[in-house]
């Protein structure tokens, strides 16, 4: 009998039922404060290593897609070389593996819940929930906004898709890695609403940017899956929204999850995502 396990069995964070208008306020590590977030109930569920599934899953049909991918990048706190080098590598990536007519890289983020707590200025720490990082009017308000910054405008009449590429900064990633859930097991009942505002350390009074994104409640139907061990030289695509509304995938659940079958000496997560908006041709 193999001993190559193909799923664990752990908690993830769903939203509970809430009085009134969800809302996320999301605060700097430096400024002290805690984040805000609607309530939170954890449930247990089975988390498939996708490495072990017969058919990888494909962006279009479940929302999430795995590939190698090297980069040259030898320092991914440091964000120039992220935007000089990463933003390039990821444009070129993108155009390769989705046939794209053009890549915008809008924005990037770090986490380590090491480098957070010793207040390392941009890095956060690993995502606690499931959510989706935008809805059905806050996706094509992002790309229209996110075109007209890079003087793209013509390009709003293009199919449109808003897709982070998620990757280890050291690996293996063993104690909190990254889960998604099959969007064809989600319903669109199972999706809250969420306002989200997000304060900078110069201001924590008024937000720097307000967006809305989806919180999910649990159903009992939900796959998720993550890819155990992934390493530097991985990547891990998440498409949080479509324009395209013909069946595929267009929204994509995930959250990080402390993964019980973590050994004790596992070296504590740290990645980077970086934030695209793809346009077909």
């Amino acid at each position: 009998m193999s001993d190559i396990q193909t799923s664990v069995s752990a908690r993830v964070s769903y939203v509970a039922e809430t009085q009134g208008r969800a809302r996320t306020l999301i605060y700097p590590p430096s400024s002290g404060r805690e984040m805000v977030r609607p309530e939170q109930e954890y449930q247990v569920v089975r988390i498939n290593d996708a490495r072990t599934l017969e058919s990888p899953p494909a962006l279009d049909s479940a929302g999430f897609q795995f590939f190698q991918h090297e980069s040259t990048v030898t320092d991914f706190y440091d964000d120039n070389m992220v935007r000089k080098t990463h933003y390039p590598e990821i444009i070129k990536l993108l155009k390769t593996i989705l046939g794209a007519l053009d890549v915008v890289v809008f924005d990037h983020n770090q986490r380590s819940a090491v480098r957070a707590a010793r207040g390392q200025l941009g890095v956060r720490e690993p995502v606690d929930a499931a959510h989706n990082d935008y809805t059905p009017n806050s996706g094509p308000k992002r790309s229209r906004e996110i075109l007209e910054d890079a003087g793209k405008t013509e390009l709003t009449h293009y199919r449109l898709a808003l897709i982070n590429v998620w990757r280890p900064i050291i690996g293996p990633v063993q104690d909190v890695p990254l889960a998604v859930c099959d969007a064809q097991s989600i319903r669109a009942e199972d999706f809250v609403e969420t306002d989200i505002h997000h304060f900078g350390e110069d201001d924590l009074d008024n937000p720097r940017h307000t967006g809305t994104i989806y919180s999910v409640r649990h159903n009992p139907s939900h796959r998720w899956h993550y890819f155990s061990d992934m390493q530097p030289n991985e990547v891990l695509l998440l498409k949080n929204w479509d324009s395209l509304k013909d069946g595929r995938a267009q929204f994509t659940a995930h959250t990080g999850f402390i993964n019980p079958n973590s050994p004790n000496d596992a070296v504590p997560r740290e990645s980077i995502e970086v934030r695209t908006l793809v346009v077909f041709p």
